[in-house]
């Protein structure tokens, strides 16, 4: 079977084709991604408003580059014209696009429909604005494909995103966790610990309370004049000073890291790093690259703790992280050594697929619809879409 995936949660619109083989094998057919990071810059994060604006632009050139890289866009022999009934109900969903409405009904009338037999698109959790882009195009689109529309969590694709391994031959496989699993979703607005007793039955046991992760990462990178996203940077200032220094001179906080529960708070980090910054007569890329070890291993220890004592209580199977920010290389060696030591099977993505991408969706949305596990009757995205929803 075939499924096209959309994602538009934040500032990457990005598509998918796949063909499915089984339930746990898949092809990918195509992938598209347009990130808006540079246009973002100069505002020092997302601003909605532009991230609804580049999604409206870029959804449709990525729909048709997908399929014609798919092998799946074929013109038609005589223009036809789409019928009266699916044209009122696809104007409706589209009359806040009138864009992207005249461009479906030009795609339909001159290309031959390819068959599609599920749409997987993202409903939340994201920024509103951004998900109800691509909601109401994908809702429009599944119409003329005649398929089956699956409102798909995020949060969720980035845990199925890292379930998965490619052969020689390209076919991807996604693999089988155990149960119960417990997963760390670490990502720009979510920092979650959440136990699975059984596909698609999640209970959330700990969160941020504040900042998220990768929250923390970018307001402190702007603080010591490391542009938007900073996450990255931090990193790789991080991994120069590690290298070439075995102490620090300064000193962060690792909040909450002795409370009893399995929440997070990063905002006081933020706090910390502008007292520190305030107190530094000159920046220089010295003390960047200090406070950016220090900022991570501040990180890197709170995330270790916390998880530590839930696979200590909980008892896991394996653990699962997911989210942009599980590219950090020095998590993944610090989480590497602690699966290690607790005896614990450790799932991480592809950094390829660590941040928001459609193939993460694709995989998520596919399994919740073979297992029936889906709202079918949704017509609202959530930008605070929980996994237990």
């Amino acid at each position: 079977m075939k499924l096209l995936a959309l994602e538009t949660s934040c500032d990457e619109t990005a598509l998918a084709v796949f063909e499915f083989h089984s339930e746990k094998e898949f092809t990918i057919l195509s992938e598209q991604l347009n990130s808006q990071i540079d246009i973002h810059q100069e505002y020092g994060g997302v601003f909605p408003a532009v991230a609804k604006r580049e999604h409206t632009k870029n959804l449709y050139p990525l729909l048709i580059a997908a399929l014609e890289e798919s092998s799946l866009l074929t013109k038609r022999k005589e223009t036809t014209d789409m019928p009266q009934e699916l044209l009122d109900i696809v104007s409706k969903l589209l009359e806040r696009d009138p864009d992207n409405l005249e461009l479906l009904v030009r795609f339909y009338e001159q290309y031959e429909m390819p068959h599609i037999d599920v749409l997987a698109v993202t409903y939340g959790p994201g920024l509103e604005m951004a998900l109800w882009t691509g909601f109401n195009f994908a809702r429009a689109l599944s119409l003329l494909l005649n398929a089956e529309l699956v409102p798909t969590n995020h949060m969720e694709g980035h845990m199925y995103a890292s379930l998965i391994s490619q052969d020689e031959s390209g076919v991807f496989t996604i693999l089988d966790p155990g149960f119960p699993n417990l997963n760390l979703l670490i990502s720009g607005g979510h920092t979650e610990l959440v136990i699975a007793d059984s596909e698609h039955a999640y209970k959330k046991i700990g969160q941020t309370l504040d900042d998220a992760v990768g929250e923390a990462y970018d307001k402190s990178a702007r603080l010591i004049g490391i542009p938007y996203p900073g996450g990255p940077q931090i990193s790789k200032f991080a991994d120069e000073y590690r290298t070439a220094h075995s102490t620090v001179e300064i000193e962060l906080p690792r909040p909450m890291l002795h409370t009893k529960n399995y929440d997070f708070s990063f905002s006081g980090l933020k706090t910390a790093v502008l007292t520190l910054v305030d107190k530094q007569r000159e920046i220089t890329d010295t003390f960047r690259r200090e406070l950016s070890f220090e900022l991570e291993e501040s990180i890197a220890e709170v995330l270790i703790k916390k998880t530590k004592n839930a696979i200590h209580e909980y008892g896991p199977t394996s653990l699962i992280i997911g989210g942009g920010v599980s590219a950090n290389n020095h998590l993944r060696e610090k989480f590497t050594e602690l699966c290690k030591q607790e005896g614990v099977q450790l799932f991480l993505s592809p950094k390829k697929y660590t941040g928001d991408n459609a193939v993460m969706i694709g995989i998520a949305g596919y399994r919740r619809f073979i297992n029936k596990k889906y709202p079918n009757d949704t017509e609202r995205v959530t930008g605070r879409l929980s996994l237990e929803d």
